[in-house]
């Protein structure tokens, strides 16, 4: 760009695979349409580039803002998602428990209580055999 700004797309492709792993990332590039291509490219920019990748707080931060997020406004589909992020980014199952304890209070109980099912499936994905 002219302006010295820099494109922060491919900063937040490269954090967008850190965090949510290469799978996921080829899998929505896949999937990827002319209809949706803007809107991965958005999120890939905006919310990889330019969020995720500012020095105001870590990874394992920004996850647990980002379970909570979801967690507050029932977004369950994408919960999955980021609880193997977190994960990714270094929470413990305790400290996911913890996150998801406090979203009880504050985001309501019937909430949380999905949560708390959907992050047992994908934490039980880890445990050893």
């Amino acid at each position: 760009m002219t302006d010295g700004y820099d494109d922060p797309y491919y900063p937040g492709l490269a954090v967008r695979r850190e965090v949510l792993g290469d799978a996921h990332v080829d899998r929505a590039g896949a999937a990827t349409t002319d209809f949706t291509a803007d809107f991965q490219q958005l999120i890939t920019r905006y919310a990889w580039g330019e969020i995720w990748t500012r020095p105001g707080l870590d990874r394992r931060s920004r996850s647990m803002i980002t379970l909570t997020a979801l967690v507050a406004r029932g977004h369950h589909e994408e919960l999955a998602l980021h609880l193997r992020a977190a994960r990714r980014n270094g929470l413990t199952v305790a400290e996911i428990k913890e996150v998801l304890l406090q979203t009880a209070i504050y985001c309501g109980v019937p909430d949380a209580n999905t949560a708390f099912r959907i992050a047992a499936g994908v934490l039980a994905e880890d445990a050893p055999h």
